[in-house]
């Protein structure tokens, strides 16, 4: 829910919101999370629990056993058993391939896992039903828009753009140097830069650097949320749960996650399960 006269920022007050989706679990993730964790960025992985390596470092995919610890600080998410075309599937298999790989990946990580990227990014609305029966949050596609607005259906979740995107580096110039606030009058909102691929698509020394001078650009920067998509997720559906007073003057957070927001030309926070008076 957004009020005319009200501004979301991220968490602290920032401006800004960082966020990275990775899929397939490939051998390639292990230079990559490490890349990540050197310029204290963010992402999802978004692995088959169907295809994994059997054992550590004998094939080009990482291994159950890795997942713990190669992922710690990042988020782990639904990519399917098998990376079939769910739109082409039954039902009960769409159903079935979210929900084993949900409990697969639940037996690495110590939380529930709630979201996903379609495989191949193709869907069709009974695949997005029934990854609404089954606890899916958010699914990313392959789809970009080339800005840092916020997804308005969760289950066809689009991103700015791919890492070998040819306006990479124009996105993310604009991104450090402008202010959101100032950029238009109608904007209601921080801003989300979201970049997606697969690791093994970095095959040269050079696109490695490439991508590393990309993290030196955007990190490091305190007007900047580095996240994952699920804490994305649950922030802003935080700050869309919030519920307003008749005339404004009062609102009140039901959920169990602090919102930051500007109304009035004034920051303010607005504590889980407390009512602010403007």
């Amino acid at each position: 829910m957004f009020m005319n006269n009200d501004f979301m920022l991220y968490p602290n007050f920032k401006m800004k919101a960082l966020t990275f989706s990775y899929d397939d679990g490939v051998k390639e993730d292990r230079a990559f999370v490490a890349l990540l964790n050197k310029y204290g960025l963010k992402g999802t992985f978004n692995l088959n629990s169907g295809l994994m390596a059997k054992e550590k470092r004998i094939d080009d995919k990482i291994c159950p056993e890795e997942i713990a610890d190669l992922y710690k600080g990042h988020e782990v998410a639904v990519h399917t058993v098998h990376h079939p075309f769910l739109e082409k599937m039954p039902e009960s298999v769409i159903a079935t391939e979210v929900l084993d790989d949900r409990r697969n990946l639940e037996k690495y990580v110590d939380y529930p896992v709630r979201g996903m990227a379609y495989p191949f990014g193709t869907y069709d609305e009974r695949v997005i039903n029934v990854l609404k029966a089954v606890g899916i949050k958010y699914s990313r596609t392959t789809e970009v828009h080339h800005n840092y607005i916020l997804p308005t259906n969760w289950l066809k979740m689009p991103s700015t753009c791919h890492h070998a995107d040819g306006r990479l580096f124009e996105l993310a110039e604009k991104f450090v140097n402008s202010e959101p606030k100032k950029e238009s009058r109608f904007t209601t909102h921080g801003w989300l830069f979201y970049v997606w691929g697969h690791t093994y698509e970095f095959r040269t020394k050079e696109d490695w650097d490439r991508i590393e001078e990309f993290f030196k650009l955007v990190s490091m920067r305190d007007d900047v949320w580095y996240a994952t998509n699920i804490e994305i997720y649950d922030y802003i559906e935080a700050y869309r749960a919030l519920e307003y007073s008749v005339d404004l003057t009062k609102v009140y957070n039901p959920t169990g996650i602090d919102v930051y927001l500007i109304h009035n030309e004034k920051n303010y926070k607005i504590p889980a399960g407390q009512v602010v008076k403007f």
